[in-house]
C-alpha cells in the first residue's frame, strides 16, 4: 500500500516542480508601473479562478504566499514574515509538503490534520534555528503569521497564526454582498488576545505592555501566535544583551508565543462567491467590507492588483501624498508608508465544486491527485525559492 501511495505522489509531483517558480518575466507587464508591485492577472484554480498580487515595501520582501492547484483541491497560503525572510520562506518550502504527509497518513483531510502540519512546519524551523543560530544568533528572532486556506471536497478549511485575514465574500439579503471572516487574529491590539495572555501568565505583568502607543507581547512584538521567533517560545533560543531589542530581562519561563494555529472548516454554499486571502498590510487600509464590494463590483481580471492599488493609494492619502508620488519611494524607504503587502482573491464556481468531487471510497488518492498539475508561488525576482 505504502509503495503504491509514494508512485501515485511522485507521479503528481512531477508536473508540479515545473511550474513552482513564478519569476518576473511571469507576471503581467502592467504591474510593472509599479516596480515594486507584481501580479497575476487571472488564472484557474480547481474550483474556478484566482488573481493575485504582492508590493513590496521592505529592502528584502518578508511576505511568501503560494497557490496550489489539482483536479480536485485547491491549496493558498500567504506567509507574512517579520525579522527577516527566512521564516517565511521556510514555511512556503515545508508547509504544504508537510500537509500532504499528514493527509497521505491518515487518508484524509481535517481540521487535524492541519494543525498537524502546522505543528511539523515548527518543529523544522525551530530545528533549523537550533542548527544556525550559533552563526546567526538573530535567527531566533524571525518568524512568520500564516494563513491557509484548502478547500476540498465542497469544504473550505481555514487555519491561521497571526493577523492575516481571510475574509468570504457571500450573496445575502436583497441580493447584496456581505463581507465574514473566517479566521481569527492573533493580534495584542486586540482585547480577546491580551485577556488570553494574561490569563495564560497570571503571574507575569508585563506579559502585554503598551508601548509608543502599541500594546506589544512582552514590550517586543505584536502577534501572539507564529512559526518561529523561537526566543519567545524555548529558552534555550533566548538572546543575550548584545541584542537589546529581544533580550528578555528575566528567563522564559513557560513559552510566551504559541504555534496552534486557530482553524474552522466551512461548507461551502451557492451564495458563497469569493474569497480575499490578504496579510495585515492590505487590511490596515481598509475594511473586509470594502474590499468584498470592490471585488463584488468589479471585473475578476486584475481584480487582486485593484485591491492592492486602492490599498496603495490609501497609504498615500494618509501620507499627504499621491499613489503616482508614492510609485518613485524605493523598497525599505518604502516601509515607512506600508508594509509588504500579499492578496490572493479565489473565486468559487460551484458548478466546478459539485463536478469535482471524487468518489467517497477514494479519500486517500483522491486528496493525493488533487495536487499535480500546477503551482504559483508569488516571488518576484532575486530569490533562491525550492520547488515544492
Amino acid at each position: 500500500m505504502f509503495s503504491w501511495l509514494t508512485r501515485i505522489a511522485c507521479t503528481c509531483w512531477k508536473p508540479l516542480r515545473r511550474y513552482a517558480r513564478m519569476n518576473k518575466d511571469e507576471v503581467d507587464d502592467s504591474s510593472l508601473e509599479d516596480p515594486l508591485l507584481w501580479c497575476r492577472s487571472l488564472d484557474r484554480h480547481s474550483y474556478g479562478e484566482f488573481s493575485f498580487a504582492v508590493v513590496q515595501a521592505n529592502e528584502v520582501i518578508e511576505d511568501h504566499s503560494q497557490v496550489e492547484t489539482g483536479r480536485d483541491a485547491t491549496f493558498v497560503g500567504v506567509y507574512d514574515g517579520h525579522g527577516g525572510p527566512d521564516a517565511s520562506r521556510f514555511i512556503n518550502d515545508h508547509l504544504f509538503l508537510n500537509l500532504m504527509r499528514h493527509a497521505r497518513e491518515k487518508g484524509t483531510i481535517s481540521e487535524d490534520i492541519l494543525r498537524s502540519a502546522f505543528s511539523s512546519t515548527e518543529d523544522g524551523f525551530l530545528t533549523l534555528v537550533r542548527r544556525t543560530c550559533g552563526i546567526k544568533p538573530l535567527m531566533a528572532a524571525i518568524g512568520s503569521c500564516c494563513l491557509v486556506g484548502v478547500i476540498w471536497r465542497g469544504t473550505l478549511f481555514v487555519a491561521n497564526l497571526g493577523d492575516s485575514r481571510a475574509v468570504i465574500g457571500s450573496i445575502g439579503r436583497s441580493n447584496k454582498i456581505a463581507a465574514e471572516q473566517l479566521n481569527r487574529e492573533h493580534n495584542a491590539s486586540m482585547e480577546e488576545v491580551r485577556q488570553e495572555l494574561r490569563s495564560l501568565h497570571p503571574d507575569d505583568s508585563h506579559i502585554v505592555v503598551m508601548k509608543h502607543g502599541v500594546w506589544r507581547i512582552k514590550g517586543i512584538i505584536q502577534v501572539s501566535r507564529s512559526i518561529g521567533d523561537a526566543y519567545l517560545k524555548r529558552p534555550e533560543f533566548s538572546l543575550d544583551p548584545t541584542f537589546p531589542r529581544f533580550h528578555l530581562p528575566e528567563p522564559l519561563g513557560r513559552p510566551v508565543l504559541t504555534a496552534e494555529p486557530s482553524v474552522c472548516a466551512r461548507v461551502l454554499q451557492p451564495n458563497d462567491k469569493f474569497v480575499i486571502f490578504a496579510s495585515d498590510g492590505l487590511w490596515e487600509h481598509m475594511t473586509n467590507q470594502e474590499a468584498v464590494e470592490i471585488v463584488h463590483n468589479n471585473p475578476r481580471a486584475g481584480i487582486a492588483k485593484r485591491l492592492l492599488k486602492t490599498a496603495l493609494s490609501e497609504a498615500a492619502r494618509k501620507r499627504e501624498m499621491r499613489y503616482d508620488d508614492l510609485k518613485k519611494v524605493g523598497r525599505g524607504v518604502r516601509r515607512f508608508f506600508h508594509d509588504d503587502i500579499t492578496i490572493v482573491v479565489i473565486f468559487i464556481d460551484h458548478d466546478l465544486l459539485g463536478k469535482n468531487q471524487p468518489a467517497p471510497d477514494l479519500s486517500i488518492r483522491g486528496f493525493i491527485d488533487t495536487v499535480g498539475p500546477s503551482s504559483f508561488n508569488m516571488f518576484k525576482d532575486g530569490y533562491d525559492v525550492k520547488s515544492v
